[in-house]
């Protein structure tokens, strides 16, 4: 589905990505981990379109989709801070949104329902808490049906229960056949919901594997302590 050849990136004289190439298909959820400074925004604003690479390809079903944007639409994105217009309300980013993909026949409102938020439509966006403009978030990105979510940092700020909603969902529409690719910190809800684990370091990949490789491989049954004997053997 996301082919991804070679992809460099940097800021002035720092390399942020360092011919990354990776593959990614439909019906997985994959969880890209490293340190602060590692390289994980980059990837994915170079996937969404925010930045351009500096050399390399990121192809999608077989096709370049540097300098083009109608294969944004396939896209659902939940940034991990959600920056709104303060004055509108809840409704009125709803319906703003709902209008810019008109296109889009089949809507999924499932979370607005989970997250009670029709309750809350009249609030200003300015007056909603982190956890609360977490959820309209994340309710827009599955909003309309994408093929591939980027989820960055999903749970940040969720309270226990709507984390766990919104871990269910993720597995509900990875079962639909969709490709989600997930930033955390948080092993052991990647554990919880991943596939696969994507590793960068330094702007490199670092690793790839499955998380049921990554486990055996270091005979560890937990995810986090699997990750940290790898990178302690690997340093």
């Amino acid at each position: 589905m996301i082919k991804i050849e070679n992809l460099c990136k940097s800021y002035g004289k720092l390399p942020v990505l360092r011919n990354v190439s990776i593959d990614f298909a439909l019906g997985r959820v994959i969880s890209i981990i490293g340190p602060n400074g590692s390289g994980k925004t980059t990837l994915s604003k170079c996937l969404l379109g925010m930045v351009l690479p500096d050399s390399g390809d990121i192809k999608l079903s077989g096709k370049s989709i540097l300098n083009k944007h109608a294969y944004r639409s396939q896209i659902g994105y939940m940034p991990q801070i959600g920056r709104y217009p303060e004055n509108m309300k809840i409704r009125q980013v709803v319906s703003m949104i709902r209008d810019i993909r008109k296109d889009v026949k089949e809507i999924d409102e499932e979370l607005i329902g989970l997250y009670g938020l029709e309750a809350m439509y009249d609030k200003s966006m300015g007056s909603l808490s982190g956890g609360t403009k977490q959820k309209v978030s994340a309710a827009l990105a599955f909003m309309f049906n994408p093929q591939i979510l980027i989820l960055d940092e999903p749970t940040a700020g969720l309270d226990p229960i709507s984390a766990e909603i919104l871990k269910c969902k993720i597995l509900k529409e990875k079962k639909k056949g969709k490709l989600i690719l997930i930033t955390s910190h948080i092993m052991s809800e990647v554990e919880e919901v991943a596939d696969e684990v994507m590793c960068l370091m330094d702007g490199q990949l670092k690793f790839h594997e499955t998380i049921a490789t990554l486990k055996a491989q270091a005979k560890e049954e937990r995810l986090s302590r699997a990750i940290a004997k790898i990178m302690n053997e690997e340093d």
